[in-house]
C-alpha cells in the first residue's frame, strides 16, 4: 500500500474477507507512517526533549498511540490480557496540551526508545492477529469490536499531525529532513488577494449512525444553520499579506488583541509567527525538519488568537468588518464549492492526505471553484468554539474525546494540512484547540456586517445530554478504573 495515498474505510459495504484485508492494510499502513515520522529525530536524545514547554516530550506520544490500542480494546471487552500494564498507564494520561498559565512540572522516568519501540512492536503484532481472527460482520457499527480497532488506526493518524507539530518545534540539529518527508520547493510572491462573493444558504451538519465512514463522537447528531451572504479571501493568507502586521508593530499594540490572546502574547513575548526565523540574510521559514528562505506564497501558520489579532488589524486599516469564518460559513464556502469527500476521491483535491508533500506549499496552487484551498495545505481557524450537536451522545469506550473541549476554550479547525489523513481528511471531521494551540493551521478572513452566530452552551446545561453522559461515563469509567488499579498494583514489579 502506497502510504501517501491511503484512504479511510467504507465500514458498510463489501465483502467481509476483503474487508478485513482492507483494514489491515490501513492499519499497518497507519503504523509504518507513524514509524516514518519518528525517524526524522537525529539522536535517541530527541526524544526527551520537550518542543513544548505545555507539552509532554514525544517519547510519550511514541507509546501513547500503541497504549492506546491497548487501553480501549480492553474497555471494550475485544481483549482480556494487557502487553505491559505499566506503559498502559504511564502512556495513558496528559495527551492534552496545558493551559499556558498551567504549568505541568511533573517528573516521569521515560522507558528507553529501544523498550518503546519493542512494546510497539508487540502491540501491532497482536493487532495483527486480532484482525486476522476476529469475526467480522457488516455493516461495522459503534458496537462492534471492529470500532475500537478503527478507534485506535483514526487516533494514531491524528497523532501522526500533532507529533509532527512538536517535532517542527525541536531546535533544528535535532532532526534530519528525510525523502519521505520531501517539502514543496515552489516558492515566490503571492498574488495580491481579494474578497468574493460566496452566496447565501442553509448548511446541514451532522453524520447519522449508519454514515459509512468512521467518526468521532462529536460529528454525529444534526445541527442545521442559514447562513447569510458573505464576501471571503480567495487565498488563505499567506507569509506576505501577513508581514505587514509583524512589521507595524502588531504583535506590540494590545488594542489589536483580545485579552486572552494580550495575556498569551504576553506569555510567549511573541513577535513574530512561531516558524518564522530571521538571520542576516532576512526571514526564514521552519518547516518540520529543515529551515528554508521564507517562502511568502506559503500560507502563514499562527495560532487562532494571533489570526483574530490580524483581522482587528485589518478591519481598522480598511474600515471594513473583517474576521475569521464560522464553522457554518466554512461548510457554506465548502459547499459553494463542490468539493467531493474523501472516499470519492481519484487523487486529493488540494495539499492533503500526504499525497504532494512533507510541507506546505503555495496558496495558488490548488484551485477550489473560484476559491484556493478551502480543503488541504493548513487548517483553518474559526471563530467557533466546538460545541455538542443536537442529539450528540458520548462514546463510552472514549469518554472524554469530545466533552472536555464543550467549555468554550477550544476552537474548531477546518478543511484540513497537507498532513492531515484517515479521519482529519474528511467533510464532517470536527477537530478542536485551545486558541493558544500551534498546528499546521492559518487562515482565511470574511467580510460581513451579519451578526455571528456562538453556539456557547456548555455542553453541562443540557439535561438529557448530562444524563447520557453521565450513564455512559460511569460504565466505562469502571471499567478503566479497574483496569489503572490493576496496572498500579503490578507496576512495582515493571520492568522495561
Amino acid at each position: 500500500m502506497d502510504l501517501k495515498k491511503t484512504r479511510t474505510i467504507n465500514l458498510n459495504e463489501g465483502d467481509s474477507e476483503a474487508k478485513r484485508a482492507e483494514i489491515r492494510d490501513y492499519f499497518h499502513a497507519t503504523y509504518d507512517t507513524d514509524e516514518q515520522l519518528y525517524t526524522t529525530l537525529r539522536h535517541d536524545a530527541a526524544f526527551y526533549l520537550r518542543p513544548d514547554r505545555l507539552r509532554h516530550p514525544l517519547i510519550f506520544y511514541y507509546g501513547h498511540t500503541a497504549s492506546f490500542f491497548i487501553n480501549k480494546l480492553i474497555i471494550a471487552r475485544v481483549i482480556e490480557q494487557r502487553i505491559n500494564p505499566g506503559y498502559e498507564s504511564m502512556f495513558a494520561v496528559g495527551v492534552d496540551e496545558m493551559s499556558w498559565d498551567d504549568l505541568d512540572e511533573r517528573h516521569y522516568d521515560w522507558p528507553t526508545v529501544q523498550a518503546v519501540k519493542a512494546y510497539r512492536d508487540q502491540v501491532r503484532a497482536l493487532l495483527d492477529s486480532l484482525i486476522r481472527t476476529l469475526p467480522l460482520g457488516l455493516p461495522i457499527s459503534w458496537e462492534s469490536p471492529w470500532w475500537a480497532i478503527m478507534m485506535g488506526i483514526e487516533h494514531e493518524r491524528i497523532h501522526l499531525e500533532t507529533s509532527s507539530v512538536l517535532i517542527r518545534q525541536l531546535p533544528i540539529d535535532q532532526v534530519v529532513q528525510l525523502p519521505f518527508w520531501e517539502i514543496c520547493r515552489d516558492a515566490g510572491e503571492p498574488p495580491s488577494n481579494q474578497l468574493l462573493p460566496v452566496p447565501g444558504g442553509t448548511v446541514q451538519l451532522g453524520k447519522p449512525k449508519d454514515h459509512p465512514l468512521y467518526g468521532w463522537d462529536n460529528e454525529y447528531g444534526s445541527h442545521q444553520a442559514v447562513v447569510e451572504g458573505f464576501t471571503a479571501s480567495r487565498y488563505l493568507v499567506s507569509n506576505r499579506e501577513f508581514l505587514p502586521f509583524v512589521e507595524a508593530g502588531g504583535y506590540r499594540d494590545a488594542q489589536w488583541w483580545s485579552e486572552e490572546g494580550w495575556n498569551w502574547r504576553q506569555f510567549r513575548q511573541a513577535e513574530h509567527p512561531l516558524f518564522w526565523g530571521r538571520d542576516d540574510n532576512g526571514w526564514r521559514l521552519r518547516t518540520m525538519a529543515s529551515e528554508i528562505a521564507m517562502p511568502w506564497n506559503w500560507p502563514v501558520e499562527v495560532n487562532q488568537l494571533e489570526a483574530k489579532a490580524f483581522c482587528a488589524w485589518k478591519t481598522a486599516l480598511t474600515g471594513q468588518p473583517i474576521r475569521l469564518l464560522s464553522e457554518d460559513e466554512w461548510y457554506r464556502l465548502r459547499d459553494h464549492c463542490r468539493l467531493p469527500d474523501q472516499d470519492c476521491w481519484q487523487q486529493a483535491p488540494g495539499n492533503l492526505n500526504l499525497e504532494y508533500w512533507g510541507s506546505s506549499c503555495p496558496v495558488d496552487r490548488f484551485r477550489q471553484g473560484d476559491f484556493y484551498d478551502v480543503v488541504g495545505n493548513v487548517w483553518q481557524w474559526t471563530e467557533t468554539p466546538i460545541y455538542p450537536f443536537h442529539g450528540f451522545e458520548v462514546h463510552p469506550w472514549y469518554d472524554d474525546f469530545s466533552t472536555p473541549t464543550f467549555d468554550t476554550r477550544h476552537n474548531l479547525i477546518k478543511g484540513g494540512s497537507w498532513i492531515s489523513t484517515g479521519n482529519e481528511a474528511t467533510r464532517d471531521s470536527r477537530y478542536a484547540f485551545r486558541r493558544h494551540f500551534f498546528q499546521h493551521a492559518g487562515f482565511r478572513y470574511l467580510e460581513s456586517a451579519a451578526p455571528l452566530d456562538i453556539y456557547d452552551e456548555p455542553y453541562e446545561t443540557d439535561p438529557a445530554a448530562v444524563l447520557i453522559a453521565r450513564s455512559t461515563m460511569a460504565k466505562s469509567r469502571a471499567v478503566r478504573g479497574a483496569r489503572v488499579c490493576e496496572a498500579k498494583l503490578r507496576l512495582s514489579s515493571f520492568a522495561p
